[in-house]
């Protein structure tokens, strides 16, 4: 499968989207311990799950259809 260069450009932004979405995760936990910790975690793992998702699917945009 060859790309072209718009496909080629989405999908060097869909990693950068990515490794920003995992530093966003981190950012958010870096300073926190015991039950503020816990808390926060939960909901930033959810958050940085959904976001995933969303990048995982237009990937799967990206990709030609079988005929």
């Amino acid at each position: 499968m060859t790309s072209t260069i718009p496909e080629a450009e989405t999908l060097k932004e869909l990693e950068s989207d990515t490794r920003q979405a995992w530093e966003h995760y981190q950012d958010r936990l870096r300073e926190l311990s015991g039950d503020e910790y816990e808390r926060a975690e939960a909901a930033s793992w959810d958050e940085l799950q959904s976001e995933l998702q969303r990048l995982d699917r237009r990937r799967e945009d990206l990709k030609p259809t079988a005929n």
